[in-house]
């Protein structure tokens, strides 16, 4: 038995090693610490300066979206929200915080005028831009008046300007009005001398989503409903705009179509040209156009401008905190390709959008639930789970009202169908009731090489998705036929849903796609209307008198919740890190987004990360590209 004595005496590695330990012990605890400390200041830093922050008793508010106008933001990191830097304009602007900035303002007795500032805005598409333009309307009948202003205007930048009382321009600027278009990269001869075999599965004349695969040009099927839907959305954005502006019906294709014989008329001068074609109303310098706001709302020592109170701060100070036992409207966004899995904000992951449906009908407070879409399609399998738990959570006595964004179309449209009801924008890209698959094999482009594929196996199907051997005719009928049979499967969907035969279905299917106006016409959509509408069409459903809207969105940890609210309080850490991009992304930039997009599908085909069947649509994912 050892003696306390003995215990206690060391030998001198031991005691070397027990210091360090105890050094690091304390370190460790005193770095902790020091965070904690730093966090504590940091929250008493930001509810001082909220404190101190009064808004003036009347003011003009700058709207300043910037990047693209989107119903979700991708994915970002928190303590990245917190690091970026706040001289940096956003690379998305959400279009639910503008409508509710401008809401907002136009029943607030302290905000006198609205100031478009439109510099920084890429675009967004039709769709989102006329939620705006309702809202900037619904602004201007309380009497307010709206400023927009632009070095220069691009189409979408344009159409929120001309619901301004008064349009700036620049005088070096122009305002760039082209019409829309949609064009696509095809890969046939590329692929053909790559050697590589696109075996395609498909049902549906119009399912043009693999054309780029197997055509060098746009079939005459692809060219006719696409023409539909794009001469539609054209003529919603040019008759907005003549109304706006008090222009002759037509007067924008006229401005168009004589261009260049109005540009001569003007000396050149693109800016003078577009006040001349009624576009604007000043052509000024900034300088001037300075010097005519401060004239206007007053100047500002501290910024060296004209007194304004920007939006973001504004919504900080009028933001709602969610509190338990009021009537909720839940709101789920669905954005982008849908896929299988748990997927990041950007990407409609089947599980993912499960979990939040879950959580909205575990949430005793929200009575009823807008589902907004804005997808292209994508996995047919994950549409039909995420289908079948919004039908879950009618049936557990939420009513359910989709609201569809820029696009739901295939894949966006079959998740859609379990709604109460459906509300899209008329210019809203929908339908596109069709499937496929693609199934590329690469046995005569390592022939090229010399390297060949061999071997035994237990059945004629087995082995049959490697893409080093040819695809067994087997299995090549028994992937049509399932095609066919998930096919069958999405017609017989929507008709359940929509009241309809399968006949009449397939009639309005075969990938057709549709705009808002006429999916309406052909039964597809109840009812056109904005996000808001909709919203308010879900509070009817549950008989809700007074009702507030509440995001449902993935759980936080406490850490994540901690940093995003010092990102949304305007606090904002140093960074000094920069992303590079690849060579693909290069690839990507140069081909309008096309070409990028189709190489990495590609790419996931050869590593067969998704052989699955899509219902997906080709030109949707071009909708909410800027300038189109």
């Amino acid at each position: 038995m050892n003696s306390p004595e003995k215990s206690k005496n060391k030998g001198p590695v031991r005691q070397l090693f027990s210091s360090i330990w105890g050094a690091i012990t304390w370190l460790r605890r005193a770095l902790a610490n020091v965070i904690f400390i730093i966090i504590i200041v940091v929250i008493v830093v930001v509810i001082s300066q909220q404190r101190a922050d009064v808004l003036p008793q009347n003011f003009a508010l700058r709207l300043a979206p910037s990047g693209i106008l989107v119903d979700q933001r991708q994915a970002l990191d928190a303590l990245a929200a917190l690091t970026a830097d706040e001289s940096a304009e956003a690379a998305e602007t959400l279009v639910s915080d503008v409508v509710r900035a401008i809401n907002l303002a136009a029943d607030d007795d302290q905000v006198t005028h609205l100031i478009l500032d439109l510099n920084s805005l890429r675009g967004g598409g039709v769709s989102k831009l006329y939620e705006i333009g309702q809202a900037l309307e619904q602004f201007k009948a309380s009497g307010k008046t709206i400023t927009a202003l632009a070095d220069s205007y691009n189409q979408d930048q344009y159409f929120l300007a001309s619901y301004a009382d008064q349009v700036y321009l620049h005088d070096m600027g122009y305002v760039l009005l082209t019409g829309f278009a949609s064009y696509h990269q095809y890969f046939k001869d590329a692929l053909d001398k790559l050697a590589l075999n696109v075996n395609v599965f498909k049902v549906g004349k119009y399912k043009d989503a693999v054309e780029p695969y197997t055509r060098n040009g746009m079939s005459e099927a692809s060219r006719e409903h696409n023409r539909l839907w794009l001469n539609t959305l054209w003529q919603a954005y040019s008759s907005n705009i003549e109304i706006q502006r008090k222009l002759p019906i037509g007067a924008l294709d006229n401005i168009i179509g004589q261009s260049t014989e109005l540009l001569q008329q003007a000396g050149g001068d693109s800016a003078l040209m577009a006040q001349e074609a009624g576009l604007v109303d000043t052509v000024a310098s900034r300088q001037a156009t300075r010097q005519a706001l401060i004239e206007q709302f007053g100047y500002d020592d501290h910024t060296d401008q004209y007194k304004h109170v920007n939006w973001n701060r504004y919504l900080q100070h009028r933001r709602e905190i969610p509190l338990p036992g009021a009537n909720y409207v839940g709101l789920i966004t669905a954005r982008g390709a849908i896929t299988a899995g748990e997927q990041p904000p950007g990407i409609v992951g089947s599980d993912t959008l499960v979990q939040l449906l879950r959580q909205a009908r575990d949430d005793k407070d929200i009575k009823a639930l807008v589902v907004r879409v804005d997808s292209p399609g994508g996995s047919a399998f994950a549409s039909e789970v995420i289908r079948a738990e919004i039908e879950a959570t009618r049936n557990s006595g939420i009513p359910v009202i989709v609201s569809m964004g820029s696009v739901a179309a295939s894949g966006g449209y079959w998740m859609a169908t379990a709604g109460d009801e459906i509300w899209a924008l008329p210019t809203t890209i929908t339908g596109s009731i069709g499937v496929f698959s693609v199934i590329p094999t690469l046995e005569q482009s390592l022939g090229k090489l010399g390297i060949y594929t061999d071997g035994i196996a237990t059945s004629e199907l087995a082995g049959t998705m490697d893409p080093t051997r040819a695809l067994n005719p087997q299995a090549a009928t028994a992937l049509q036929m399932n095609v066919d049979s998930v096919y069958q499967r999405f017609l017989k969907t929507v008709a359940d849903a929509r009241g309809l035969s399968v006949e009449q279905v397939n009639d309005i299917a075969q990938g057709r796609v549709w705009s808002g106006v006429h999916a309406q016409k052909l039964g597809l959509v109840d009812k056109l209307g904005t996000m808001q509408q909709a919203t308010a069409a879900a509070a009817e459903f549950a008989e809700l008198k007074e009702w507030k809207t509440k995001e449902i969105t993935p759980p936080l940890t406490p850490m994540e919740q901690l940093f995003m609210q010092l990102a949304n309080a305007g606090v904002s850490l140093p960074s000094d890190w920069q992303s590079s991009l690849d060579s693909l992304q290069t690839l990507d930039t140069l081909t309008g987004g096309a070409a990028g997009s189709r190489l990495h599908e590609l790419t996931d085909l050869l590593n067969n990360k998704t052989d699955e069947i899509q219902a997906r649509c080709l030109s949707c994912a071009l909708i909410s590209r800027p300038g189109q």
